[in-house]
């Protein structure tokens, strides 16, 4: 009897052995099938919902958006987007910095410019209200044209006046979907009038201002520099305000910028993120690609509005993904060609975010090299006066 039990334990132990060999040989199979195929199509394609299907007609756009490379490289572009949880501790260190009522001192919030009534922050320098009105640098933030706000970069914009012993404003501008490039522009392009009416008011020198973006920002502030140059009537701005703000402005300093958006949107299709970019909708499609391009503006200049080009510095980080040093690279050998003074820094192993956001706190590691070209370029900007 006891061997019968014996024997019967044992066949139950092997079939049980059995059974759960079999439904780790499936299990297996399906785990890595939810790991390589389920997972990456639910990123894809929650992406693509949230943000824009391919544009294609009918039924066709749902097949493009299914294809595996589509698939794979978009779901690794949005997966990258985690590295910015590492961002945190900044995140809330600028918002508790710009809620503080205690650092009113340092700047002043909330000034009203514009056609659009948006609002610019304006900095103090250290010397403040002891010396003769400091320069102003005029930063335009980045966000891919489509989002972005003056109160992110408070703690950068009062590193940055600090440095450089200088005014800093740092002005919104309207974003898509509430409006298109060209209404950025014309934002920026208001921030520099006010800019130049409103020196004496607030003790800056309104005859010596540098304008600093960075990624999307550089953009703008290229292309409002170009337009100005090309008195472009779709500004809206009087001819004589538009020769006051360029004289003004000693040079252009572009951070991981965008100059080329032909150029751009290739990149954007290498990585499979071009329907889900805000870039092509923000241009009104790809047919308007030329007229947003500094490169195309350049490309047509006359000489004499080629020697009105303000000076420009570069800089990009070579471990850029987002924006390529490339970018930077072929735009400074298009300026240097025309005669246009320009200079081009590549910083090793710096990628598109830390090259703002290292400029927030002297402890960010790329903070003092960042700062060392910047305050280079500065410092020759402001002895050309």
């Amino acid at each position: 009897m006891r061997d019968k039990v014996w024997s019967g334990l044992a066949y139950y132990n092997s079939n049980a052995t059995a059974r759960s060999a079999l439904k780790y040989r499936i299990s297996l199979p399906v785990a890595a099938g939810v790991l390589l195929v389920g997972l990456p199509y639910s990123i894809s394609l929650a992406a693509q919902w949230l943000y824009g299907w391919p544009n294609k007609p009918g039924f066709k756009k749902y097949i493009e958006a299914i294809k595996p490379r589509r698939i794979y490289c978009l779901t690794r572009a949005v997966l990258e987007t985690l590295k910015y949880l590492q961002y945190g501790r900044l995140y809330f260190q600028w918002k508790s910095w710009y809620k503080n009522e205690g650092n009113r001192k340092h700047y002043e919030k909330g000034i009203a410019f514009g056609r659009r009534g948006n609002k610019l922050d304006l900095y103090h320098p250290p010397s403040s209200g002891r010396n003769a009105p400091a320069p102003l640098v005029v930063f335009i933030y980045g966000g891919g044209w489509g989002s972005g706000d003056r109160s992110i970069y408070c703690l950068l914009a009062r590193q940055m006046a600090k440095e450089l012993n200088a005014a800093v404003i740092c002005p919104d501008y309207c974003t898509y979907p509430k409006c298109n490039v060209l209404a950025m522009v014309q934002d920026v392009a208001d921030s520099l009038v006010w800019a130049q009416e409103n020196g004496p008011k607030y003790n800056f020198d309104n005859d010596n201002m540098v304008i600093i973006g960075h990624s999307a920002g550089a953009h703008l502030s290229a292309l409002t520099a170009l337009f100005l140059i090309d008195a472009r009537e779709e500004l809206f701005v009087e001819a004589s305000k538009q020769r006051d703000v360029l004289l003004a402005v000693r040079g252009i300093i572009g951070l991981s910028g965008v100059y080329n958006i032909m150029d751009h949107y290739k990149h954007e299709q290498r990585r499979a993120v071009e329907y889900v970019s805000t870039m092509h909708k923000a241009m009104n499609g790809v047919e308007n690609f030329p007229y947003y391009s500094p490169t195309h503006w350049l490309s047509k200049f006359s000489a004499d509005k080629l020697s009105r080009v303000p000076p420009f510095a570069l800089l990009h980080g070579t471990n850029d993904i987002i924006v390529p040093s490339e970018a930077s690279v072929k735009f400074s050998e298009m300026l240097q060609s025309l005669s246009i003074k320009a200079s081009l820094y590549l910083l090793p192993g710096l990628d598109h975010t830390e090259m703002v956001t290292d400029l927030m706190a002297p402890d960010r590691h790329f903070f003092s090299p960042i700062y060392s070209c910047i305050k280079q370029e500065y410092k020759k900007l402001m002895e050309s006066c």
